[in-house]
């Protein structure tokens, strides 16, 4: 039985992995889409690549911007930290809500 929750937890954990890594790629390609729309980047894997390196907080300064759009990758990278940040925050308050109940299952 303990076998059984943990390989339940392993794949609720996955699952949450990979929902939130496709949460954060949908983020990116609407910023990569929002660059092409607006013309700031001259085609789509230009600007998915920024994007990527911008929401990252890479910032590797290969692509760049015009003037009048350098805001918007700043606010995208600023954007990227947090969201990044609070998906790990709840990846692992996940985790510990896991093993307290599977402590508490292993108590009893």
């Amino acid at each position: 039985r303990s076998a059984r929750a943990t390989r339940r937890g392993a794949t609720l954990v996955l699952f949450v992995v990979f929902g939130l890594f496709a949460l954060h790629s949908v983020e990116i390609w609407l910023y990569a889409g929002l660059y092409l729309m607006v013309g700031a980047l001259p085609d789509f894997e230009t600007a998915l690549y920024f994007s990527t390196v911008a929401f990252a907080s890479l910032g590797f300064g290969d692509v760049v911007l015009t003037r009048e759009w350098r805001l918007v990758s700043a606010i995208e990278g600023m954007n990227g930290l947090i969201l990044v940040g609070w998906s790990t925050a709840f990846l692992l308050s996940l985790m510990a809500r896991l093993r307290s109940l599977e402590h508490d299952w292993l108590e009893r």
